[in-house]
């Protein structure tokens, strides 16, 4: 399977790249980074280390309009496609280390079946938040590096 980059044209079917927000981010990354780390999988839809930060106001306001939002986690370590998942929002993906999403696109779906031939696999650097539409199908990320497993809000 290629991976690409999140910076690559072909990611802009599936999301975008999220910019002028660097307070936010490093204040999520700092925390994130002391969320644990399994040898599996492991996924909390609302951590309250990350819900309870001043970065999580920015969030809401300037990424989902002053909604309520869950800042959670998906941690660990994964190298395949277990499943795939779509929301009626924007999922936002955010990693203390390089991490690649698995994603394929609603309108992929023929007679509630999708070909997981259509899965594309993008690289996205530690660092960089990344949107996800709410029409881009994905589950857990796939680390880069075992070592280090992958920690994304």
């Amino acid at each position: 399977m290629k991976i690409y980059s999140v910076y690559d044209p072909e990611f802009k079917a599936y999301g975008q790249i999220v910019t002028g927000m660097d307070d936010t981010v490093k204040e999520i990354l700092e925390a994130l980074a002391t969320t644990p780390l399994p040898d599996g999988t492991g996924y909390v839809p609302e951590e309250p280390v990350l819900q309870e930060l001043p970065a999580a106001v920015e969030v809401s306001e300037h990424l989902y309009g002053g909604m309520p939002v869950q800042l959670g986690w998906c941690n660990g370590h994964n190298t395949k496609l277990n499943c795939l998942e779509y929301h009626r929002d924007s999922e936002y993906n955010l990693g203390t280390e390089d991490f690649i999403l698995l994603l394929a696109r609603q309108d992929e779906i023929v007679d509630g079946v999708l070909d997981t031939a259509k899965v594309k696999a993008f690289r996205a650097p530690a660092g960089v938040l990344v949107e996800c539409f709410a029409t881009t199908l994905h589950y857990a990320p796939c680390h880069t590096d075992a070592a280090k497993g992958f920690r994304v809000m």
